[in-house]
């Protein structure tokens, strides 16, 4: 079975263009995650993201993100809360420990970690998205004249480790389907066949890559793909950058979480959250109106 994040092949403008612009679209959404702080911003960057990747058809890698970042805001929220005391809105009255101090819940406390846990879920749905739209065999084209070694390892890694995760599924597999009378495999177990296995793929794709002249000092041709995608997505990426950035400048996007909370909802802000969901699909719009006509 496919890992969710591994890359599939599509029609969407995401898959069709070339890594470049498909960086400069993802890029921006990620960018508006990292600049804001304010929940409204980061949810509609999230959700920005979330549609794109349904639109390009990778649905399924972004659930298999929700369920690694959600636990991991939560966790965040968890984790800020004991170790963050500071804030005017107590929740829950702690006691004085000796090496923790004060250990009060406030509600500010579980806002900044909630922030946190936003940023990363935003960021993580852009990874998602990428992995799942961006062909890894292309990205290798492009970065060999400049960096030949370097994204050679990158190529294999993001082909390789989507394999030895498939590997692992399917080797627990086999193992809970030895029936009830065999002995029980321990995760040692599985482990050592799991690494046996990866150096054995690891010795083959070693031996087809000399065999196809990857070990000659050649420098390859490098031949361009045009599509003409990339002028959408890094028009639509640049806006969102632009928009992004001129609202920071004008103050929208406002959170303090200490000593009280406070949020900007102004109109500039609405009007950037709104822009971010609608900015994102104009390259899938764009695309779906060109396929009719």
């Amino acid at each position: 079975m496919k890992p969710g994040l591994a890359y599939t092949t599509g029609r969407s403008p995401l898959h069709r263009a070339s890594p470049g612009a498909a960086i400069v679209f993802l890029g921006a959404l990620a960018m508006a995650g990292f600049i804001y702080s304010s929940p409204l911003v980061l949810v509609a960057a999230g959700l920005a993201t979330a549609l794109a990747g349904y639109a390009a058809g990778a649905g399924r890698a972004v659930r298999a993100s929700l369920r690694l970042a959600l636990p991991l805001l939560l966790f965040m929220v968890l984790i800020n809360a004991l170790v963050t005391h500071r804030g005017d809105t107590v929740l829950v009255r702690g006691w004085e420990m000796p090496v923790l101090g004060n250990t009060d819940i406030t509600l500010e406390s579980l806002a900044a970690g909630a922030v946190i846990g936003l940023r990363v879920v935003a960021v993580v749905l852009v990874f998602a998205v990428y992995s799942a739209c961006v062909d890894p065999d292309r990205v290798l084209r492009a970065l060999r004249p400049v960096a030949r070694r370097s994204a050679m390892t990158a190529g294999l890694v993001t082909r390789m480790v989507p394999l030895a995760a498939a590997d692992g599924a399917r080797l627990k597999e086999a193992a809970a389907l030895r029936g009830p009378a065999a002995e029980p495999v321990g995760r040692a177990a599985l482990a050592r066949r799991l690494v046996e296995g990866s150096l054995d793929r690891a010795v083959d794709v070693a031996a087809t890559l000399e065999l196809r002249g990857h070990s000659l000092g050649v420098r390859p041709q490098t031949r361009r793909e045009p599509s003409r995608d990339d002028v959408p997505l890094i028009l639509t990426g640049s806006v969102i950058a632009l928009a992004a950035v001129a609202a920071r400048i004008a103050g929208a996007g406002g959170f303090d979480t200490y000593p009280r909370i406070g949020m900007d909802a102004d109109a500039i802000t609405l009007a950037l959250c709104v822009a971010l969901l609608a900015l994102a699909a104009v390259p899938f719009v764009l695309s779906r109106w060109r396929s009719r006509g």
